[in-house]
């Protein structure tokens, strides 16, 4: 069975105690046609620490929703919608049924710009690093050098 949503997708809930509530898809599980939107239908677990060092407690995670209680954003109109489906070429796409816009073009678009921008960050970090050290060391030194002449100044 295949569900009208996908992870990462927009939505809005549309029945239950968090009607009205948006977030992103987390996971999908069509084969209970479930699914588990970030910040709703938020559950308290009893954990019991497992390992050494491990803490226990009470954590606040997202419970399954069914999908039938939630509704795609279309990110073009901003409404909540259904999902209609269209062939361009030989592949299905889906479509938004109020304004006709696309809804799976805008996905790869996000993906290889926010690696791009993980990438940048990555290299920022590390010259930044780098930069770190080398000034750490000469402060180090120039320290080390003031300390030994205050001693010599002393004697």
């Amino acid at each position: 069975m295949s569900l009208h949503v996908k992870k990462g997708d927009n939505v809005v809930v549309i029945a239950g105690k968090d009607k009205q509530k948006t977030g992103n898809i987390i996971s999908a599980n069509p084969a209970d046609n479930t699914v588990v939107v970030a910040g709703v239908n938020m559950i308290s677990k009893h954990q019991k620490p497992r390992k050494a060092g491990e803490k226990g407690g009470i954590i606040k995670r997202e419970g399954k929703i069914d999908a039938s209680n939630v509704q795609i954003v279309c990110p073009t109109c901003g409404k909540a919608t259904r999902v209609a489906h269209k062939l361009e070429g030989d592949k299905k796409v889906r479509t938004c049924k109020k304004c006709g816009a696309s809804l799976d073009a805008v996905k790869p678009a996000k993906k290889e710009t926010a690696k791009a921008e993980t990438k940048a960050t990555a290299t920022k970090k590390t010259a930044t690093k780098t930069a770190d050290k080398k000034e750490s060391a000469t402060t180090k030194k120039t320290v080390a050098k003031k300390t030994t002449t205050k001693k010599s100044d002393k004697e």
